[in-house]
């Protein structure tokens, strides 16, 4: 139990013998103070004894069944009010952070992950814990595996694999790859593109000297297609929106691409397939916090790309 040492006291002063002098001397006698903290009045009565005897002062003059505060009672009594504000204030704090009404949470997230996929999840987070304070960076992978590592963030999104002993992961999101472009385009009557149809056909491509970008080359090469790339790029979105201009055929994340095909534009499964996988990833030296674990439970469970 929590007590507030004196510099005169014999013993540590108790908070509940606080609260018990505290309820006396503000409602004028024992039977109410011990009315008021549930209390019999025998108790506060021992109880306030105790403490008199611990403190070495009397802290009421008796006359006649009435209690009196003595100088030192209601000196001592200030600074009991001070502390007992305190406590108040860090059991209201406890509850808060225990009922997830305050708090930090700090994520990271590739901006393409984050436009497409966590929207929703962020309005659900804020609608059950809108006193939450909720912040996403989006960083280059490699930056940030080590931001999640060192703890500068509670959590991230990360595309697997993701080849760190000091991180754990778990699997949110599974994806096949797909080609956006025009809805006029001629291969848009395809129900799915392969390589070779993309013979001399403008291409958008996504982070050269990443693995999907290895992955989509050793495709090209093994139908024996040189791929014409006309823009390289980082992020889906950009991706999309020039292959919605007609600049060329965007090969992408199927399930991040959903968020930006429009009416101009159309999603065909790319042949052969080339899945992505991205994880809810902590530091392995520490607990997931609580904040994180909630942010989690409201992620949409991975599912298998459905089999054509």
């Amino acid at each position: 139990m929590m007590a507030l040492v004196s510099a005169g006291a014999r013993r540590p002063i108790r908070l509940r013998a606080m609260r018990t002098f505290q309820a006396i001397l503000q409602l004028g006698s024992v039977t109410a103070g011990a009315r008021a903290l549930g209390l019999t009045q025998p108790a506060a009565s021992r109880m306030l004894a105790q403490l008199e005897q611990d403190l070495g002062f009397e802290l009421f003059y008796r006359d006649r069944g009435r209690l009196i505060p003595t100088q030192d009672g209601l000196l001592l009594y200030d600074e009991v009010e001070r502390a007992l504000d305190n406590v108040d204030r860090v059991q209201e704090l406890a509850r808060d952070i225990s009922d997830f009404r305050v708090g930090h949470l700090r994520l990271v997230a590739p901006p393409s992950f984050l436009e497409a996929v966590l929207p929703d999840v962020i309005a659900d987070f804020l609608d059950s814990y809108p006193r939450v304070h909720l912040s996403i960076d989006s960083h280059g992978v490699e930056t940030a595996k080590s931001m999640i590592a060192s703890r500068a963030v509670d959590a991230g999104f990360v595309k697997l694999p993701l080849n760190r002993d000091d991180l754990d992961s778990r699997t949110v999101l599974v994806s096949k790859t797909a080609c956006v472009l025009p809805a006029d385009h001629p291969l848009a009557v395809l129900p799915e593109i392969k390589a070779q149809d993309l013979k001399n056909t403008p291409l958008v491509m996504l982070g050269q000297g990443r693995r999907f970008r290895s992955q989509v080359e050793a495709a090209f090469a093994e139908a024996g297609v040189m791929p014409r790339i006309c823009v390289e790029t980082h992020t889906v979105a950009s991706s999309c929106a020039l292959a919605a201009r007609g600049v060329g055929v965007a090969i992408v994340n199927e399930r991040l691409a959903q968020a930006y095909v429009r009416d101009q534009t159309v999603l065909r499964r790319f042949n052969p397939d080339i899945l992505h996988e991205y994880a809810f990833v902590v530091s392995s030296s520490v607990k997931p916090s609580r904040l994180a674990e909630e942010f989690l439970r409201l992620l949409p469970p991975a599912q298998e790309p459905a089999v054509d």
